[in-house]
């Protein structure tokens, strides 16, 4: 109970010339280090970090600022993820070389369109795990990356540098099999998301990936949780049943950047093309914001 933890992803904030403006970044990362308290940050590594809007240098760039306004804080795990093992293992190299403590890995789907087989999924696991030398977060999201069966994540979290795991696919029957046999089995530590996070905990699964500012709602359920306090863990987790649910026709990312600039740390829109939440939406959501713990007690 006293080890589950979050891992947080700061959210990138560009500026009108679709540069990153990093002294809006080093605000968020303060914000997430201080007010989210995480067990790892994570730089550059999920796709509400719109890291993938830059080049290899810049992504560098943003890794290298977001570990050096950490400053040691908390552990940084570093985002690899890349169709190419090659380019994976670099960034690792990098992230190693700037004092990150893992890296952050996503399960790629083929680049050539396909499902990836579990074999195959092995096999690049594999091939970056041999030229690394910092522990690997699995992250499983069947959206930007492979639809990994059960079996193969097991297999997957075999493997001696795989420590943590993501899942993001919010089904509670393979959420709790798969807590079972990674996590309770003592493979890796398995971390899901912020509508799952009470229940994750309950299995005995050791957190969740979630972005600011919600990230700051889950910090204070898991406080209540391991302070044995399950009533009030489970009316903070009760908050994630409308925000960001109600809104997420818009993307997780536009919800995020509003709520987040509604709380007083302004990350920016969302790189264009894609629209930042606007109107009755934003007026609704920044309402139902004000009702959660965000506004209505003391942080």
């Amino acid at each position: 109970m006293n080890s589950a933890g979050l891992l947080v992803p700061p959210l990138t904030p560009f500026g009108d010339d679709l540069q990153v403006d990093y002294p809006a970044l080093q605000r968020g990362v303060d914000y997430v280090v201080q007010r989210c308290r995480p067990e790892m940050v994570v730089a550059a590594g999920v796709e509400v970090q719109e890291y993938h809007y830059l080049t290899l240098e810049q992504r560098k760039e943003l890794i290298r600022h977001t570990i050096e306004f950490v400053d040691g804080r908390v552990p940084t795990a570093v985002g690899i993820s890349h169709p190419s093992f090659k380019v994976a293992v670099e960034l690792a190299h990098y992230a190693q070389k700037l004092g990150a403590q893992a890296v952050q890995l996503l399960v790629p789907s083929r680049p050539f369109g396909g499902e990836s087989t579990q074999s195959e999924q092995l096999a690049y696991f594999e091939a970056v795990s041999r030229e690394i030398g910092l522990p690997i977060v699995l992250y499983i999201n069947a959206g930007p990356g492979a639809d990994v069966s059960v079996d193969a994540t097991i297999e997957l979290a075999r493997l001696d540098r795989v420590k943590y795991v993501k899942e993001s696919s919010r089904d509670l029957s393979r959420v709790s099999r798969l807590i079972m046999e990674i996590d309770r089995a003592g493979l890796a530590r398995y971390y899901t998301t912020m509508q799952m996070l009470l229940i994750t905990l309950q299995l005995g699964g050791s957190g969740g990936t979630l972005p600011p500012p919600a990230a700051e709602l889950g910090c204070k359920l898991i406080e209540a949780w391991q302070a044995g306090d399950l009533a009030e863990a489970t009316r903070l987790q009760a908050q994630f049943a409308l925000f960001p649910a109600r809104w997420m026709r818009h993307g997780l990312l536009p919800v995020s950047k509003a709520a987040l600039k509604a709380v007083g740390v302004d990350a920016g829109n969302p790189y264009p093309p894609f629209k930042p939440l606007q109107g009755r939406d934003l007026e609704e959501m920044t309402a139902c914001l004000h009702a959660t713990d965000l506004f209505s007690k003391e942080t």
